[in-house]
């Protein structure tokens, strides 16, 4: 048996998020799991580093598989771009020891969520990035930011109710660019792991302090109550990346 890791980017607009589901075929990971299944004549499964959801967007999802055939990956790289729809690619393949797990091994993940401050939105990044034409407080954003990064109980930043494993993660730093000629702020997240729809309610939250809706100080009360009620909205899909996957 042969194991192979690979880095795949797609956008997520016309998908049901990345995992297989048994009502449609319309997700990243049936896309690409029919089309290794026919290449190589064999039913292949592949396990992501984790789940996106519809709408959710990636430049490096990790995925690994195993197979019966050693590969030419360059060749074989080429052969399944070609049948994958335009809105996925396998960027990288190499062969990794079948021990390997995508999801088990990951040591950290980086996300990115794209804000369009345009006065009208940019019509090229509508599917891409969230519209907010008001001015935001960017310092305030920041000073926020600085007292979410750390390790912290992020319960109140997670959708999931029903979750019973610890909600403890570390936010290793949160930082701010802003492309001038595009109109474009990008608020990175760089963590050890993320709860389920954490980064998007974190930059719901972090909009409502720019937008004056909320402050600064509110941080450590939404932080220390646990409480899914006391965080902000959660943003919508369509502005989210995961960016990277780290390994140890």
């Amino acid at each position: 048996m042969y194991a192979y890791k690979c880095i795949t980017a797609y956008e997520g607009t016309r998908y049901n998020g990345w995992q297989r589901q048994g009502n449609t075929n319309n997700t990243i990971q049936g896309k690409i799991e029919e089309i290794l299944s026919k290449q190589l004549e064999e039913p292949i499964e592949i396990c992501g580093s984790g789940r996106t959801d519809a709408g959710v967007h990636a430049l490096g999802q990790v995925f690994h598989f195993h197979c019966g055939q050693e590969l030419d990956t360059k060749h074989f790289l080429t052969a399944v771009n070609g049948h994958l729809p335009k809105d996925i690619r396998v960027l990288a393949m190499e062969p990794c020891d079948e021990r390997f797990h995508a999801r088990l091994h990951a040591s950290g993940k980086i996300y990115q969520y794209r804000i369009d401050t345009s006065p009208y939105g940019n019509l090229f990044y509508r599917n891409t990035s969230h519209h907010i034409a008001a001015q935001l407080d960017l310092e305030a954003m920041k000073a926020a930011a600085t007292l979410l990064t750390g390790t912290h109980d992020f319960k109140s930043f997670c959708s999931n109710k029903r979750m019973k494993k610890s909600s403890v993660r570390t936010i290793y730093d949160i930082t701010f660019t802003t492309d001038h000629d595009s109109q474009m702020l990008f608020l990175t997240f760089s963590g050890n792991g993320f709860l389920y729809n954490m980064v998007r309610i974190l930059t719901g939250t972090l909009i409502e302090i720019g937008l004056g809706i909320r402050k600064v100080e509110e941080i450590p009360t939404i932080l220390g109550g646990c409480d899914r009620g006391l965080a902000g909205h959660t943003a919508p899909a369509k502005g989210l990346f995961l960016i990277k996957v780290t390994y140890e």
